[in-house]
C-alpha cells in the first residue's frame, strides 16, 4: 500500500493508514508493526527508530497515541514525518495475510524454539517486523501466521529485552544488510 496521494486517516480494507509528507529519500522497505505493543513510552521510541531511520512505515493499533503526551515527549517530532498505519490488533491476521499477498515477508520477533537466531538470518528485501506486547509477546496464531519467526540472542537472567530496544536491534540489522544512502 502506498502513501502517496493519500490524506490522512484514510480507510483501507485492513486499517486506516496516516499519511505524512514524504518529500524526502526513498525509504528502506521495512515496515514495523507495533500493533501489538501498548506503552506509549515504547511506541514514541519506535517512531523515532522508524524515522531517523527511514523505515517504510510504522503500524501502530490506533490513532490516538499520536496525541498521548508520554508518545510526544518520546518521538519528539519523528511522528511529523514517519508514515504510520493504523491497524487494531484484532486485525492483524488480516493484516499479515495482506501484507503477504503484496510480497513482504512477515516476520515475528519473539523467544521461540524454532526462531532463527539474529546473526543468523537473512532479512528479505521486503519485510514487516512483527513485535510483540509487553510481558505477553506475539499470541501463538500470529506468529504461526508469520512467513518467519527471529530471535535476539540472550544470556541474562531476565526473559526479554524491552520491545522498543528490540525493535531496534532488529530494524539495525536490517540496515546492515540493506543499507543505502
Amino acid at each position: 500500500m502506498s502513501l502517496k496521494g493519500c490524506v490522512p486517516f484514510v480507510q483501507s480494507p485492513f486499517c486506516m493508514m496516516a499519511a505524512r509528507s514524504l518529500h524526502s529519500p526513498q525509504r528502506h522497505p521495512l515496515t514495523l508493526c507495533a500493533s501489538l505493543v501498548q506503552n506509549p513510552m515504547n511506541l514514541g521510541a519506535l517512531c523515532r527508530t522508524a524515522e531517523v531511520w527511514r523505515l517504510q512505515e510504522l503500524v501502530l493499533s490506533n490513532a490516538d497515541i499520536l496525541t498521548d503526551r508520554e508518545f510526544r515527549k518520546v518521538a519528539v517530532s519523528a511522528d511529523q514525518w514517519q508514515p504510520i498505519g493504523i491497524c487494531p490488533s484484532d486485525r492483524l491476521p488480516h493484516w499479515i495475510t495482506h501484507q503477504q499477498q503484496q510480497g513482504i515477508i512477515v516476520i515475528a520477533l519473539t523467544r521461540h524454539p524454532r526462531a532463527i537466531a539474529l546473526p543468523q538470518f537473512t532479512f528479505p528485501v521486503q519485510s514487516a517486523l512483527l513485535l510483540g506486547r509487553e510481558l505477553t509477546g506475539i499470541p501463538d496464531h500470529l506468529v504461526q501466521q508469520c512467513d518467519a519467526m527471529l530471535e535476539i540472542p540472550q544470556w541474562g537472567q531476565v526473559e526479554s529485552l524491552n520491545v522498543a530496544t528490540a525493535g531496534a536491534i532488529a530494524a539495525y540489522e536490517y540496515l546492515r544488510q540493506y543499507s543505502r544512502a
